[in-house]
């Protein structure tokens, strides 16, 4: 499975996109396991897998670091099969790590970070975007839970309760931690000695850190039994299923053929379009925009931009292909239905359903092409142009 997006110039232009720093160079010795714990599996993918993907595929991430150790390269190296990241090798300590991260980012084009422990598989969509937009107002915030259980403090003599202690205003804190990039480096280069986490070293700075709500699934693996519970909460959580609608018009004008679904049918007229005008190909297309919630074609290839004037729409498929994947979902099917009075379609039907499947790297049965008149009614009946209707489903990985 290859889930690494394609950009297109206009990408650069979208909504400004937050950086993240996945911090995997630790050994997790009490963990246990044949492995360090990020390289562990919880079903059939390793922790640092799922970690990636819970960031890859938000719409406000932007570029990734992967903070490793020296030792880990061959399995970091199976890793960008999937996802685009940097890799960067860890320090002595985590603090050092981090900042090589942050380091990494330095002089881009990201005015926010997020940084997370490669060990909180189960981190959500929702607080990944309450912590992004808690740097709205803040120069840091972090997610964390109030303490509800009483506290001991214990009497390593004796193995009994030594005292109580009050747990108002107590947290347990959680990543990702996030903070404009330029104050927390610069935090992170004048810090001496180890911090237990970032929150630390962004007030040993000065820093104020507001505090979000965390997230009891959002469990760091830390003991042998904290991989079952992660599995089970990746169970639970990680289903989510996208649809999207897309609809497209094109009108007739001079030509001896129309492009359908990635299909020459030959006609007396062609289609007018600022591309080559597939109708059907542009509806799924925007069906996966959709999905997604990442816009349409104009969006991603604007016609304003000459470079796309005439361009094949496989171009623009296969863009919303890889932006799917690259968010960590496959496309379950797809189903476009054409609009016309002529040509038939009906005899090219199968040729365009293989050839989506060709371009979308899916198994023909789930793509769908069919089509339908307006029985003689509006622009379609007048025989003026084609219009295509698509839906399609996507599915996390």
């Amino acid at each position: 499975m290859n889930t690494k997006s394609q950009p297109t110039k206009s990408d650069a232009s979208a909504t400004p996109k937050v950086g993240a720093v996945i911090v995997a160079a630790g050994r997790g010795q009490r963990a246990g396991g044949p492995a360090p714990k990020q390289w562990q599996t919880l079903g059939t993918q390793t922790v640092a897998w799922h970690t990636l993907r819970a960031f890859a595929r938000h719409p406000q991430i932007g570029p990734i670091v992967f903070v490793h150790h020296p030792d880990d390269l061959e399995q970091v190296n199976e890793l960008r099969n999937d996802y685009a990241f940097t890799p960067v090798p860890g320090g002595a300590d985590r603090s050092a790590s981090v900042r090589a991260g942050l380091e990494a980012l330095d002089g881009t084009a990201v005015a926010k970070v997020l940084i997370h422990d490669v060990a909180r598989p189960g981190v959500s969509d929702d607080l990944i975007d309450r912590v992004i937009a808690a740097l709205d107002q803040a120069t840091g915030a972090a997610p964390a839970l109030a303490v509800t259980d009483a506290l001991w403090r214990g009497d390593p003599s004796t193995g009994t309760v030594a005292s109580t202690v009050d747990r108002t205003d107590l947290f347990r804190a959680q990543t990702p931690q996030g903070f404009h990039l330029e104050t927390i480096l610069a935090a992170h280069r004048d810090i001496q000695g180890g911090a237990a986490d970032d929150v630390e070293v962004a007030r040993a700075a000065g820093v104020d850190v507001v505090i979000v709500e965390g997230d009891e699934a959002n469990l760091k693996i830390t003991h042998p039994q904290d991989f079952d519970r992660a599995a089970r909460i990746l169970e639970t959580t990680g289903m989510d299923i996208r649809l999207g609608n897309g609809f497209d018009v094109h009108k007739f004008g001079p030509g001896d053929a129309v492009t359908l679904c990635g299909v020459t049918v030959p006609f007396d007229k062609g289609l007018v379009g600022h591309s080559d005008a597939d109708v059907g190909m542009h509806a799924v297309t925007d069906a996966i925009y959709g999905a997604l919630a990442a816009g349409d074609i104009g969006t991603h290839f604007p016609p304003s931009d000459l470079q796309w004037k005439g361009a094949a729409s496989h171009i623009f498929l296969e863009h919303a292909v890889n932006l799917a994947q690259s968010r960590g979902f496959r496309i379950a099917n797809a189903d476009c239905t054409l609009i016309c009075e002529f040509p038939k379609i009906g005899p090219h039907a199968e040729a365009m359903r293989q050839e989506m499947a060709r371009i979308m790297g899916m198994d023909v049965n789930r793509i769908s092409v069919k089509a339908t008149t307006s029985e003689q009614l509006g622009f379609t009946g007048r025989g003026e142009g084609i219009a295509a209707l698509a839906t399609a489903t996507l599915v996390a990985i």
